[in-house]
């Protein structure tokens, strides 16, 4: 039964083809938050992106693809999400029992780039090979790089589209122009949510939000116009805002492991500015919390 919250969230996106729109339902329907609107992704790339040592040696068990699939099933996740490779170990025997999310691009830390990009690693041919609900791809806003990203992006959301995928954007502001603690400023990630939503993407996940506000022109519109920043559900609110209103799904990243009462406030209000949280739980350890009245 599809509820009257998912029936709102499907009515913004009417132009989309009706295999996109079942999608977008299927994830809206699934695990512990299935039919509330709100969204729980596990994403697991950062054996891809940071190395498997650093991201799997203090839990031994991480190294086997299906620990993590079975980590989203038992935590009652909406979706899982990785790159092709740990995509193709697990989908024949979990593609059935949780929606699957293929990122088509990806980076590593072998090599310093003077400007953030990710390589393609994955195509949209291969989400419909696997039985994928969505695929995902990056951007860096701020990078100079950023008319390629923009471009490949745009290719890969026609091309889901009319494949009847639904289209996740990781948007994580980077580059030159940018400072380090700007990449997580209310004003650009605000910025970057609107920047995805503009470039045709279904769900956008962003970091969570800081007090900071880098630009000075944005900092004094948000002092004239007097928006909340103080709290981070006013943070979350504003970056919702930012993506047409609140009409399109808003992810924000769980961040670095927390001890689990702050990382239940700090789910909890992301909930109450009316986002929703890319993950609850850490893939270093087994770790399942309980989010059902978030």
């Amino acid at each position: 039964m599809i509820t009257s919250r998912v029936h709102q969230i499907l009515s913004w996106y009417a132009s989309e083809t009706p295999g996109t729109r079942t999608q977008i339902a299927r994830l809206l329907n699934h695990g512990k938050l299935s039919g509330t609107g709100k969204m729980l992704v596990l994403p697991v790339d950062q054996g891809f992106e940071h190395g498997p040592a650093k991201s799997f040696a203090i839990n031994p068990d991480a190294y086997d693809p299906e620990y993590h699939v079975r980590l989203a099933i038992d935590g009652g996740c909406n979706a899982y999400a990785a790159p092709l490779g740990f995509i193709e170990a697990i989908a024949s025997e979990y593609g059935y029992q949780i929606p699957l999310i293929l990122k088509l691009n990806d980076s590593d830390k072998l090599v310093s780039l003077t400007v953030p990009i990710s390589a393609l690693t994955a195509s949209v041919d291969d989400a419909v090979r696997l039985g994928c609900a969505a695929v995902g791809f990056t951007i860096y806003p701020g990078s100079t790089e950023r008319n390629h990203q923009y471009e490949q992006l745009r290719d890969i959301i026609r091309e889901a589209k009319n494949k009847g995928l639904a289209v996740i954007t990781w948007a994580y502001p980077r580059g030159e122009g940018i400072s380090k603690e700007g990449e997580s400023a209310v004003d650009i990630i605000a910025y970057a949510a609107h920047i995805a939503a503009q470039l045709g993407s279904h769900i956008i996940k962003v970091k969570v939000p800081t007090v900071f506000i880098e630009e000075p022109q944005t900092k004094f519109v948000f002092e004239k116009q007097k928006i909340p920043t103080t709290s981070l559900s006013d943070r979350v609110s504003e970056v919702i805002r930012s993506a047409f209103n609140g009409k399109r799904i808003v992810l924000f990243s769980g961040g670095k492991s927390e001890e689990k009462s702050e990382l239940l406030s700090q789910v909890s209000e992301i909930a109450k500015g009316g986002g929703s949280a890319e993950t609850l739980f850490s893939v270093h350890d087994k770790r399942h919390l309980d989010y059902s009245n978030l």
